[in-house]
């Protein structure tokens, strides 16, 4: 909230002094949308969803690795018993 306040202060002061159109109010409330939301995004440290399949096949890969070893260890383990 203090970024807003801060945001509509701005935009009246230089309103009252005829500096800035509503064109130009219109850019400049867009512009601080989008770094608003930018930051959001990199504090929830969002990921596309490319960057998430990746990740994802890896995952699946792993998984598949580590089931793989699970039945080598328990095939040895019969062999020695």
């Amino acid at each position: 909230m203090p970024e807003t306040n801060s945001l509509i202060k701005l935009l009246s002061e230089l309103i009252k002094n005829g500096i800035l159109s509503s064109e130009d109010a219109k850019k400049e409330i867009l512009n601080s949308l989008k770094f608003q939301r930018e930051k959001l995004i990199d504090k929830l440290q969002i990921v596309t969803q490319e960057e998430f399949n990746a990740l994802k096949k890896i995952v699946q890969s792993h998984e598949k690795q580590i089931k793989m070893m699970n039945k080598k260890i328990k095939v040895n383990k019969v062999k020695k018993s």
